[in-house]
């Protein structure tokens, strides 16, 4: 009886987390170059000398989807998109290397080039800087040219880290950037090539994820009246028993 409560339990607190992940999604339809979380189950048994027969829902694969997002042209200087596999070197809040798909680059007040929520953007020699009120392009290899008011000719003021690590030694942050696994900065892969005036949008699902947390919420019912079966049936064991 008691292998039907472990079983329920455990199934519904992962049915939640199944459900956080659903709407983290779901909320970052629109962010740039956002990439989809994805969460599996699968049954494990408990272990112990006296726990053989107890089975646990237990998360099994807890990655994202690496596909490519749609892209949309913009025709912004600062808008760029990987193209294919690849990412681009910002600067995490913890001042160590990062990697993110998303292109809408702005430049501040100091004239660092970064995201909208302020990550830098990574160059050869670390954060970005180009002069202010000038035109800028990007090649496709990343390098940035400025010209400036009242010239005629580009000069090169950076050039963008991109980089192309193994998806296996790649892990997702809370902050939604990837790192590697060991924290070391991924060498530059110059095959990684971008597109100037271009977005690559979530690749997020819409329908799937509305779908996955309706079933997700009737799995979570189902696990929570096998709970409510349990503890009848252990109180109908407890009469029967008293009764004898």
């Amino acid at each position: 009886m008691d292998r039907l409560v472990y079983t329920s339990m455990s199934g519904a607190k992962h049915l939640l987390a199944r459900q956080d992940t659903l709407a983290q999604n779901l909320a970052n339809v629109n962010t740039t170059g956002y990439r989809a979380d994805v969460v599996a189950l699968r049954a494990v048994p408990a272990r112990g000398q006296e726990a053989g027969t107890r089975v646990f829902a237990v998360e099994t694969t807890v990655g994202w989807d690496m596909k490519t997002g749609p892209m949309a042209t913009t025709g912004r200087s600062l808008d760029i998109a990987v193209q294919g596999p690849g990412w681009i070197a910002v600067q995490g809040i913890d001042g160590n290397e990062a990697y993110s798909r998303a292109g809408n680059l702005q430049i501040t007040a100091e004239g660092t080039l970064v995201l909208p929520n302020g990550t830098p953007i990574l160059g050869d020699g670390g954060p970005i800087t180009v002069p202010q009120d000038a035109q800028l392009s990007i090649a496709p290899d990343g390098t940035i040219s400025a010209k400036l008011a009242g010239q005629t000719a580009l000069s090169q003021v950076g050039r963008i880290k991109l980089v192309n690590p193994e998806e296996s030694d790649l892990v997702k942050g809370l902050d939604g950037l990837f790192r590697t696994r060991g924290g070391e900065p991924a060498e530059v892969d110059p095959n990684v090539r971008i597109a100037e005036g271009t977005l690559e949008g979530s690749n997020v699902n819409v329908v799937e994820a509305m779908i996955g947390m309706i079933a997700a919420a009737r799995q979570f019912e189902m696990q929570l009246k096998l709970m409510q079966t349990a503890e009848q049936n252990e109180q109908k064991a407890g009469t029967l028993i008293s009764n004898m």
